[in-house]
């Protein structure tokens, strides 16, 4: 068959019967590459590129990076952990993120020279005060090569203060105060309130804090500030503000003026645990509930519960300062409980489920048979042994205008609380601690200047033993753990806060929690190997380590990266 015949006049017809071409063509051979040789090291390279060296020797005698600093500066404030950007911005910024990098890269002179391909951090020891980055870049050599070359630059970070800190250690520089205050005997509702500002790092722009007899007072340079600071605090606690303001100075020309404000906050002075009477108006507008109630938790609103019958009410802080009143008694007053017997009810809600529960006093164990029948909400974690807390109300009375309104045919002999649980030895300690604030505590000395040494040992024996309970508390309830930080202690030893070194309140500090070695309600420490030597049938709940965050994670740049 004759196969050019055949594609010849299959060629034809698509080009529209023009002649068609040779199916197979004749390659023509490539013309020759110009070289030339490197005046260098003698290697070919392609000579139409108007260069007389190859790219290897071009990188190794040309320095693209000439004229870009190797080293420079950065200015940081220990208080408020800023860095400065010149001429006079001060930013936040963490280590190793894109913030500082962007700030480092605008502290380089010629850079603008070549292009940034890539820059990363440069691992260096944490008090070394130093810190580096590699940097790539590109470039032209002699007029049409791209070389690229890669660099390191160190920066000394040099610690100063920022005109807002160096405002903070002088007299009259605020403008706004928030002024937060609770008349209880304790200080257990500022543990906690401390906790969830370090959570929400509420106190970024607090330029000063001072501890009162009764609270705690907030200074800013703003008024605004200030008002972001009441927003956070009527979020998580239930509070009345009143603002007041002090005209400072005005200029008679502009009409100028300038003011001085104080917001004050009155914390609802009721606290968890607490046993109180409710006025007969307020327990019929809550669905008829029982006038004596048990504050079972406190957030913007305070949760009460009756013990008896499981209902429950929230009072606001609105429906509360319309008609104040105090509370019967508080968890300092709570009387220790042996648990005889428990017999289940059937009735539950939530995690409480009623029982009818036989106690009697730990101090009459031994001496009578006096025990008490009563019903309780804690039905679900009592078993017969336990120890519990409660207000022993047989043959008491209260110096209160509303207890004196009762029938006190319908008040219980007994009001269960909490259950007890045996206490760790000082030497034991706790596997986790807590994030503090440094506060100022020039009241507090000015205060202490009229006290005796004896007082003042009273007075820190006090609060010790507050933030004991405190911490107790958070062992006790997960739920109360879950709206704050825990920290991972790593088996340190405990350190206290230096209040009196303590600049602002801006720094922070962390600080384990330290066991008591007495019980803060009287009784004496128990070690865990006594469990099964003692009535508790139940151990002290321990803190989980899923719940727990790692130090590092928190630390400050002055407790791990700028530390001498």
């Amino acid at each position: 068959m004759n196969y050019e015949s055949i594609f010849g006049t299959t060629a034809s017809a698509i080009n529209g019967g023009a002649t068609p071409l040779n199916l197979v063509q004749t390659s023509q051979p490539a013309q020759p590459m110009a070289t030339v040789l490197c005046c260098n090291c003698g290697v070919p390279i392609d000579g139409t590129a108007g260069l007389s060296m190859c790219y290897d020797c071009i990188k190794l005698s040309v320095d693209i990076t000439e004229g870009i600093q190797r080293e420079s500066t950065l200015n940081f404030c220990r208080n408020c952990e800023r860095w400065l950007r010149p001429p006079n911005a001060w930013v936040t910024a963490s280590l190793e993120s894109r913030e500082l990098l962007a700030l480092c890269l605008k502290r380089l002179k010629g850079l603008g020279k070549v292009r940034l391909i890539d820059a990363s951090f440069i691992w260096t020891e944490p008090h070394s005060r130093r810190i580096k980055v590699k940097l790539t870049v590109q470039g032209e050599a002699f007029g049409s090569a791209i070389v690229q070359q890669s660099f390191e630059v160190e920066y000394v970070v040099i610690a100063m203060q920022c005109p807002d800190c160096a405002k903070s250690f002088t007299a009259n520089t605020w403008r706004a105060t928030v002024q937060i205050r609770q008349k209880v005997p304790h200080k257990r509702t500022f543990f906690y309130l401390e906790q969830l500002i370090l959570k929400h790092n509420a106190h970024r722009d607090t330029i000063s804090i001072q501890e009162t007899k009764d609270g705690l007072d907030f200074f800013y340079s703003q008024k605004n500030h200030a008002i972001k600071m009441i927003e956070f605090l009527s979020t998580v606690t239930p509070i009345r503000t009143k603002k007041s303001s002090e005209l400072i100075s005005m200029d008679t020309h502009t009409s100028v003026r300038s003011y001085k404000f104080t917001f004050s906050c009155e914390i609802v002075p009721i606290c968890k645990d607490d046993l109180v009477c409710l006025p007969r108006k307020i327990a019929k507008a809550s669905g008829n509930i029982s006038q004596i109630t048990l504050c079972n938790r406190v957030g913007n609103s305070v949760h009460l519960i009756d013990p008896i019958t499981l209902d429950q009410m929230d009072l606001q802080s609105t429906t509360y300062w319309r008609q104040p009143f105090s509370t019967l008694s508080n968890s300092m007053n709570l009387t220790e409980f042996i648990v005889l017997d428990v017999e289940f009810t059937g009735f539950e809600k939530g995690k409480l489920a009623l029982a009818d529960v036989t106690v009697a006093r730990s101090s009459d164990m031994g001496r009578n048979d006096i025990s008490y029948y009563i019903r309780s909400h804690l039905g679900g974690i009592l078993h017969p042994g336990d120890t519990v807390l409660g207000y022993f109300l047989s043959n008491v009375n209260f110096n209160h205008e509303l207890w004196d309104t009762l029938d006190q045919s319908t008040v219980p002999e007994v009001v269960l609380v909490k259950k007890s649980y045996p206490r760790k030895k000082k030497n034991k300690g706790r596997n986790w601690r807590l994030r503090r604030m440094a506060k100022e505590y020039n009241t507090m000395e000015d205060m202490g200047s009229s006290m005796s040494t004896k007082q003042r040992q009273i007075e820190q024996d006090r609060v010790e033993r507050d933030y004991e309970i405190f911490l107790q508390e958070l062992e006790e309830d997960p739920e109360l753990r879950s709206t704050i930080n825990l920290y991972k202690s790593g088996n340190k030893t405990n350190r206290d806060v230096n209040m009196a070194d303590a600049g602002t309140g801006i720094d922070a500090d962390l600080q384990m929690g330290e066991a008591m070695e007495t019980d803060p309600h009287g009784g004496e420490s128990i070690d865990d190997d006594s469990e099964d030597e003692g009535s508790n049938a139940g151990s002290l709940p321990e803190v989980g380590l899923d719940e727990l965050l790692d130090e590092i994670d928190e630390l400050t740049l002055e407790d791990g990266y700028l530390e001498e």
